[in-house]
């Protein structure tokens, strides 16, 4: 059984892209590529889905708001332990 070759993000979107123009069918891709149309496939609507995010929002992905929002959490949760710590070091006498 031949094992899975691992294909870098820059490969999947250029044979996406190319799927996406659609000068060849998903079959000749496949076969000047040697990929699975299966997987040109999937790469071309996972490509398709991502252009939809970035447009959305001025730009920003979902995955952005979570992110700015999960750093927020955390400067909050910084700030929380920088004043206990202090507290303890002024009750221990440090």
């Amino acid at each position: 059984m031949a094992k899975r070759k691992p294909h870098s993000a820059s490969f999947k979107a250029k044979v996406a892209l190319e799927a996406i123009k659609g000068e060849m069918t998903i079959a000749e891709l496949a076969s000047r590529y040697e990929v699975h149309p299966t997987m040109i496939t999937k790469w071309k609507k996972q490509a398709m889905d991502g252009m939809a995010d970035t447009f959305a929002k001025g730009g920003r992905s979902p995955r952005q708001d979570d992110q700015e929002a999960r750093i927020k959490e955390l400067h909050a949760k910084i700030g929380e332990l920088t004043v206990e710590r202090g507290f303890l070091a002024k009750a221990f006498g440090r």
